[in-house]
C-alpha cells in the first residue's frame, strides 16, 4: 500500500500550463495529410471551369489519357450512378437545396468550379494531364452580387430555385412597430460584411486508400469533425460507414473551412477504389482560394428606434447572404440562426424584425469561417451603437453604459427569444475593466489636442456576445441541424494506473492534448503525464461531432470531466474492498485512497486490482473504463469588450494600431496561457478583416484576389501588441464553468477597429466606411469628404 504524496499538486484546471505538443511540432516531427505516403500511390489533378456560368458542350480526355504515366481520368460519366450529391448538413427552415453533383453533367456554376479528375504517377504528371484535357463551354450570363440576384430578369442558376432566393429567414421579438412609435428618432445604416477566403496554413489536402482484400478504405484528411467526415462519405458513396476509416493528422489550421464536405473528397475516395491505387491530392493556394469555402458574405439595412436620451428600443434588419453557387454545410444557418440571433448584442433591446434573403450566386460557395455569424452580428449591432452616439451626439461608451444588460438580470432571455438564454456575465465590469486598461479619458484628452496639430487619433471601444457549444441535439434538430449536439470521451485506465483519453474532438492548433490532461488529470488527481489524449482517429475514437463552435471545451473537456468522475466512483468502490471498509470511509487525495485507520492503496494498484478482478463481486465489471456521450443543457455565452486606439495618416490613408485593449469573459480558463494565445490569434484575424481582407470578384465571375499577391494579410508589423484580460463568470450551462474562446477575437476585432477608424475620421465629417479600411478606400474617403461642400 502506498502513502499520500500531499506535496503533489495536482490541481490542474487554472493554470498556465506549457503546451505537450510543441516540442514536437517546433522541432519538425509534425505529421501533416500530405507527409503520409502509401505503397502504389499516385496523385490527382482537378480541371477547373475557368468561366463563372458556362453550359459545358464536351469534354475530351483523348489527349490527357494518351500521356505515359496517366492512370485514369474521371469526369460526370464516370462517375454517375455511384457517386451522390453532395448534400448540406444545416438546412434552415423551408430553404431550397440545389443539385450539387460531385462533377457537372451539364452546366458550371462558379469559376473554380472541377469539372474533371486526372490521376497519375506523379504529381506533375497529373498537372500535365489536366492541361491537356478539351473541355468546350457555352458562356451563360453571370450574377455575382446577392441583392442584383433577386432582381428580376437576372441569371438564373439552379432550376428548383427561382428568382435565385435559397429562401427567407425571420426572426422577431417583442414589438418593434410600438419600438418605432414609442421613439424620437429612427436611425438607419447600411453595413457589408465582406466576403473572406479562410486561407489556413495548410491548405486542404486528401490521401486515399481502399484496400480490396478488406474493402475497407482508409481516409487521410485534416478535418475538424473526422467522424462526420467519414459519415459523409459513406453516404455519397453508398459504401458501409464502419468500413471506412478516417485519420486527420496534425491540423495547420482550420478556421471551419476544413469541416464542410468537398467534392475533391468523395471523388479522390471514389477514385481509389476505381483504380485500385491510392490516390493523393493536395490543394494549391490558387485553388484554396476558389475552391474552398469562403465566409461572410452579407450586405445588412439596420434601423435603431432610439430615444434622444439614447436608449435602444428596437432593431430592424435586412440582410441579403450570398450563399455562392451551392449550398455547403451550413451555409444556411450561419447569416441566420448564427447571425440574427444575436444583433441585439449585450443591450436591453426590447424588440428586433429580422429578415435574412438567403441567396444563390456564381460564385465560390460560401460556410463558416471563424465566429459563423456571430462577427456579423456583433458587426450590426456595435455599427449601429456608434451611429446612434455619432446621431444623437452621446459619448459611445456611455451610451452602450446605458443600454447594456445588468449583472442581476442573468440568466437574460432577449426579445423573448425562445432559442437561447445567455447564461451568465458582468457586461459592465468587463467595459469599465477594458476602458481604464486603455486609459479612454486619456486618449479622448490627447486626441482633441493632436487634432490641433493635423493628426487624427481614433478611440473604439466596443461589446460582444456569442453563444457556443452549438447546443443540445433536440435543439439542433427543430433548427434543421443534422448533426447532433453531445461529444464523446472514452476514458481508459490502464492496468499500471496510467490513462488515455479518446475524445471526439479535434484539435486545429488548440492546445487539446494540454488543457484535456489537464482536466482529466485534476478531476482524477493525477499528474499530467500520467494522462494521454487521443483524438483524430475513427477506429480508435468511438464517436465524436469534432471542433467548431468553440465547443471543445464546454462540450468535449465535459465529456472528460464526466467519464473522469465516473472512473473515480468506480475505482473509489474497489478501493473500499481492497481496504476492506465502507465505501463513505475512503478518501481521496492526490492519486492515493486511504482511511481514518490509516491504510491506503495508491490510484494504480486500484487499477491493478480492477483488471486482476480476483476480488470484485460478481455484478462489477472489471477494468476502469468508462464511455460518455455528454450531451449539453444549453450553450454558453462568451462576452467581452475589446478597445483600440487608431492614428490615421490622412495623407496616405494608412491606420496604425496604437493600442489594442481586450477583456474577455469565457467562463472558466481551464489553461490562462492558450486562452490568451487563442485571443491573440483571433484578434488578428479580426484585424485582417477590419483592415486588409476582402475576396472580390469582377462581372464576369473572376475573383480577382485569387492569390496571395491580391488578397491581403496583416504582417506581423501591423498586428499591435495585445494587451489580454478575463473577467471570469463561470458558466452554469456544463460542469467545468467554461464559455468557450476559439472565435471571440474575431468577434470583436472587426467593429473595435472601425469604429476606432471613423472615430479618427469624424473631423471631415465620415461617419462609415466599410470594411476592408485599406490605405486607398480611407484615402479616397478623406478625399471625396474634403472636396464635399460644407
Amino acid at each position: 500500500m502506498s502513502e499520500a504524496r500531499h506535496d503533489l499538486d495536482t490541481r490542474h484546471i487554472g493554470k498556465s500550463v506549457k503546451r505537450r505538443e510543441d516540442q514536437r511540432l517546433m522541432s519538425g516531427q509534425g505529421r501533416f495529410t500530405d507527409d503520409h505516403q502509401f505503397p502504389g500511390m499516385v496523385f490527382a489533378a482537378f480541371v477547373r471551369s475557368p468561366f463563372a456560368h458556362a453550359r459545358i458542350r464536351q469534354i475530351d480526355t483523348a489527349a490527357a489519357l494518351a500521356l505515359p504515366g496517366v492512370v485514369g481520368v474521371l469526369t460526370h460519366a464516370e462517375i454517375a450512378g455511384k457517386v451522390g450529391d453532395i448534400r448540406p448538413n444545416w438546412v434552415v427552415g423551408d430553404s431550397k437545396v440545389p443539385p450539387h453533383p460531385a462533377l457537372p453533367a451539364e452546366c458550371v456554376r462558379y469559376a473554380g468550379e472541377a469539372v474533371a479528375m486526372v490521376v497519375a504517377e506523379t504529381r506533375e504528371l497529373a498537372a500535365d494531364a489536366a492541361e491537356l484535357l478539351q473541355v468546350e463551354y457555352d458562356e451563360l450570363p453571370v450574377v455575382v452580387d446577392a441583392e442584383d440576384a433577386l432582381k428580376d430578369g437576372a441569371p438564373q442558376l439552379h432550376g428548383n430555385v427561382p428568382g435565385n432566393l435559397i429562401g427567407i429567414f425571420r426572426l422577431k421579438g417583442g414589438d418593434y412597430e410600438e419600438a418605432v412609435k414609442a421613439a424620437d428618432r429612427v436611425v438607419s445604416i447600411r453595413l457589408v460584411n465582406q466576403r473572406l477566403i479562410p486561407s489556413p496554413l495548410e491548405p486542404r489536402a486528401l490521401c486515399a486508400s481502399y484496400d480490396a482484400a478488406d474493402e475497407r478504405l482508409t481516409f487521410i484528411l485534416p478535418s475538424q469533425v473526422p467522424h462526420m467526415s467519414r459519415r459523409w462519405l459513406a453516404e455519397t458513396l453508398g459504401w458501409p460507414e464502419h468500413r471506412i476509416r478516417v485519420v486527420a493528422p496534425d491540423i495547420g489550421g482550420g478556421f471551419g473551412c476544413k469541416m464542410h464536405f468537398y467534392v475533391e473528397e468523395v471523388l479522390v475516395a471514389f477514385a481509389s477504389r476505381h483504380f485500385g491505387r491510392p490516390v493523393s491530392w493536395t490543394e494549391t493556394r490558387s485553388e484554396n482560394h476558389v475552391a474552398t469555402t469562403h465566409g461572410r458574405a452579407h450586405v445588412e439595412y439596420v434601423d435603431a428606434a432610439v430615444t434622444n436620451a439614447g436608449k435602444v428600443l428596437g432593431i430592424k434588419l435586412r440582410s441579403y447572404a450570398n450563399l455562392g453557387a451551392y449550398l455547403s454545410n451550413m451555409g444556411t444557418g450561419i447569416p441566420t440562426i448564427n447571425t440574427a440571433s444575436y444583433v441585439t448584442g449585450n443591450y436591453q433591446i426590447g424588440s428586433v424584425d429580422v429578415q435574412v434573403d438567403l441567396v444563390t450566386t456564381n460564385t465560390t460557395p460560401v460556410d463558416a469561417y471563424r465566429g459563423a455569424g456571430r462577427p456579423e452580428a456583433a458587426y450590426i449591432v456595435e455599427r449601429m451603437m456608434d451611429a446612434v452616439a455619432g446621431e444623437l451626439d452621446i459619448d459611445p461608451v456611455a451610451l452602450r453604459r446605458l443600454n447594456l444588460v445588468q449583472a442581476h438580470q442573468f440568466p437574460y432571455q432577449p426579445h423573448n427569444n425562445a432559442r437561447g438564454k445567455w447564461d451568465s456575465g458582468d457586461y459592465e465590469a468587463c467595459l469599465s475593466q477594458a476602458t481604464e486598461m486603455i486609459g479612454y479619458d486619456r486618449w479622448r484628452e490627447r486626441q482633441a489636442a493632436l487634432r490641433q496639430q493635423g493628426r487624427y487619433i481614433g478611440i473604439g471601444v466596443i461589446c460582444y456576445l456569442e453563444l457556443v457549444g452549438m447546443g443540445n441535439s433536440q435543439l439542433l434538430r427543430r433548427v434543421g441541424f443534422d448533426r447532433g449536439g453531445w461529444e464523446s470521451a472514452h476514458l481508459r485506465v490502464h492496468s499500471d494506473g496510467k490513462v488515455t483519453l479518446f475524445s471526439g474532438s479535434m484539435p486545429q492548433g488548440h492546445g487539446h492534448a494540454t488543457s484535456y490532461a489537464q482536466i482529466v488529470g485534476d478531476a482524477l488527481q493525477l499528474p499530467m503525464e500520467d494522462i494521454d489524449v487521443v483524438q483524430g482517429d475513427t477506429d480508435r475514437v468511438l464517436a465524436g461531432h469534432g471542433t467548431f463552435n468553440s465547443r471543445s471545451m464546454p462540450v468535449g473537456g465535459s465529456a472528460a470531466f464526466v467519464a473522469a468522475g465516473k472512473i473515480l466512483d468506480k475505482a473509489r468502490k474497489i478501493a473500499a474492498l481492497m481496504l476492506e471498509t465502507p465505501e463513505e470511509g475512503v478518501r481521496y487525495v492526490n492519486g492515493v485512497f486511504s482511511t481514518e485507520a490509516g491504510t491506503t492503496a495508491s490510484f494504480a494498484e486500484v487499477a491493478r486490482m480492477a483488471y486482476v478482478a480476483a476480488r470484485l463481486p460478481r455484478e462489477m465489471e472489471a477494468g476502469l473504463d468508462e464511455r460518455v456521450f455528454y450531451e449539453p443543457v444549453a450553450m454558453g455565452a462568451p462576452n467581452g469588450c475589446h478597445a483600440v486606439a487608431v492614428e490615421v495618416d490622412p495623407d496616405t490613408g494608412e491606420v496604425e494600431i496604437l493600442d489594442y485593449v481586450a477583456v474577455d469573459d469565457v467562463g472558466t480558463l481551464i489553461n490562462p496561457m492558450l486562452c490568451h494565445g487563442q485571443m491573440h490569434g483571433g484578434i488578428a484575424q479580426g484585424i485582417g478583416q477590419a483592415l486588409y481582407e476582402e475576396a472580390r470578384y469582377d462581372e464576369a465571375g473572376q475573383l480577382l484576389s485569387g492569390s496571395l499577391l491580391d488578397y491581403g494579410f496583416p504582417r506581423i508589423e501591423q498586428v499591435p501588441r495585445m494587451r489580454t484580460a478575463f473577467h471570469v463568470s463561470p458558466s452554469p450551462t456544463n460542469p467545468l464553468g467554461a464559455k468557450g474562446i476559439g472565435e471571440a477575437g474575431c468577434v470583436g476585432a472587426p467593429p473595435a477597429v472601425v469604429a476606432a477608424v471613423c472615430d479618427a475620421l469624424k473631423p471631415f465629417g465620415i461617419v462609415h466606411i466599410d470594411m476592408p479600411l485599406t490605405p486607398p478606400k480611407v484615402w479616397r474617403a478623406i478625399q471625396a469628404a474634403t472636396r464635399s461642400p460644407a
